[in-house]
């Protein structure tokens, strides 16, 4: 799940006419409080998740479509995605999943037109493939499957397909290396790439997407690409650079295929590579025996050797970073995902003990939500106490960790753990701190006409906003909010127990290939 901000390129208002005008709702009151049930009232949450999800395509077909962020404060737009409409394509598995046929309708009917040979950016492999080439899969599998009921014309639906398959291909030559594993920054005008060295999970976070693809299609050659490309992460070189057994350094030669660092973690930068190692299996036990060998390394190692209690809330679990084998003591919103993938792993290779570490992973990240002024966590917190600042001694007592970064950019890691626990456990604490969470950020990070980024998650409002509408936040936190609410027996609904589908990083579900 790297996450880097993008560039704000040209912005104007694209003034189209809006069929989906909703007013506001006051979600902050909308079922607080169980049912005499204990269950309460999914139907009531699930359609206030919606109302937000609505409320922001509305914003976003207004100001910005077919571009690709809203910049909801001054109603314009950006194209930091290629120009491709990457909030549209990062909408649609969402909008199938809430049933919103008319937006799934607009979404799809749009795709055809993509020109994915052109843009006036650089291109990132990584996150083209997780939003534009998970998005079109996905929406694929959806709509040849189980929600082919949406699709007005299926055309468009086989449509998707195609675009994929485009896409893919104009993408492919990144992985003309010497290695075959690939540059990151393309320049599709030239057909270059940047000299780069590639990072763990630029490389690593590809292969779920493209063995789709070549299974979808028949053409081998797209999932040859990324694991011959993934092989390299499997059996890593130099052993130096595998500080704790599973657990690799952060950057690698696309010429020579070997790790030039020793330092990593489960945050940005690294994170999904491990999230894909057991997914992978889940997808296909048969193929991927390794990728869950490899995760079983890392997870045991994580639990081993990076497992830390800060010293006022030894009752509070964190995963460290390293540096060789120096810990560091800092994590970021990121990260928090980890315990929602220690969970899955768990219950896929039934095993409690991961489940439970998760379940511990899970509590740590609830705090950082419980301990700022607005219910939110940070982008990036740290726990060395050599290291509080002078203003934030008492916090840091009470909570347990202090703010190095107080922003929030419409994280979806917690609500996505949150997920995952209530899937395991059927808690239903984790349905409600899923609410809780949504609220916050529905009470907070709403704005104009949309959600945007918060200033600082410690002061009361968040201390002002940006004025950018991730995609993601379509694609991941509207969808995690929704599905935890939702009454679980949809066949998409994921726990680790024989599932059907399983979710890409940007929350994009396929189908596994034994479906």
């Amino acid at each position: 799940m790297v996450r880097i901000k993008p560039i704000m390129l040209g912005a104007a208002a694209a003034l189209l006419p809006s069929t989906l005008a909703l007013p506001r709702h006051n979600i902050e009151n909308i079922n607080i409080r169980r049912g005499p049930d204990g269950v309460g009232s999914n139907v009531d949450r699930a359609q206030a998740v919606i109302e937000a999800f609505r409320f922001s395509w509305e914003g976003y077909y207004k100001y910005a479509f077919p571009h690709d962020e809203l910049h909801p404060v001054t109603n314009t737009f950006s194209d930091s995605r290629n120009a491709w409409g990457a909030s549209a394509v990062d909408a649609l598995s969402t909008a199938l999943i809430m049933g919103q046929r008319d937006i799934v309708n607009q979404i799809i009917s749009y795709v055809p037109t993509i020109n994915f040979t052109t843009t006036a950016t650089e291109v990132s492999l990584f996150e083209t493939t997780i939003r534009y080439l998970g998005g079109l899969v996905s929406g694929y599998d959806f709509l040849s499957g189980p929600l082919a009921h949406l699709a007005d014309d299926k055309k468009n639906v086989d449509a998707l397909l195609t675009q994929a398959q485009n896409l893919a291909n104009t993408l492919s030559y990144a992985f003309d290396t010497p290695t075959g594993i690939p540059h990151n920054t393309l320049f599709l005008s030239t057909r270059s790439t940047d000299t780069d060295p590639n990072g763990l999970a630029t490389t690593g976070t590809l292969v779920m997407e493209w063995t789709r693809l070549a299974d979808l299609t028949g053409n081998k050659t797209y999932a040859d690409l990324v694991q011959k490309a993934e092989s390299y992460l499997l059996t890593p070189k130099p052993a130096s650079n595998e500080p704790f057994p599973g657990l690799v350094g952060t950057n690698i030669s696309p010429e020579t295929g070997l790790f030039l660092d020793a330092s990593g973690g489960w945050t940005g930068g690294t994170d999904s590579f491990y999230e894909y190692l057991i997914k992978m299996y889940i997808y296909s036990p048969a193929q991927f025996a390794q990728y869950r060998d490899r995760w079983i390394l890392a997870a045991d190692s994580t639990i081993q050797y990076l497992t830390s209690h800060p010293v006022t809330r030894p009752d509070l679990t964190f995963v460290a970073m390293y540096r060789n084998t120096t810990l560091r003591l800092v994590s970021q919103h990121l990260a928090c995902f980890d315990g929602g993938n220690f969970i899955l792993g768990g219950q896929v290779l039934g095993n409690q003990s991961y489940i439970d570490y998760g379940l511990e992973l899970v509590e740590g990240c609830r705090q950082t939500y419980q301990a700022t002024a607005t219910g939110i966590g940070p982008e990036i917190f740290a726990w060395d106490e050599a290291e509080v600042p002078d203003d934030q001694g008492s916090f840091f007592n009470r909570s347990g960790f202090y703010i190095t970064n107080p922003t929030y950019d419409l994280r979806p890691e917690v609500l996505e753990s949150y997920y995952y626990a209530y899937r395991a456990t059927g808690d239903i604490k984790y349905k409600d701190w899923a609410w809780e969470a949504f609220v916050h950020i529905n009470e907070t990070a709403r704005v104009g006409s949309g959600f945007s980024s918060v200033d600082d998650v410690n002061v009361v409002g968040g201390s002002g906003h940006g004025d950018f509408m991730e995609s993601f936040w379509f694609a991941e936190v509207l969808k995690y909010a929704y599905l935890i609410q939702t009454a679980g027996d949809e066949e998409w609904q994921v726990d680790g127990k024989g599932d059907g589908w399983v979710f890409n990083t940007e929350a994009h579900p396929f189908r596994v290939r034994s479906s």
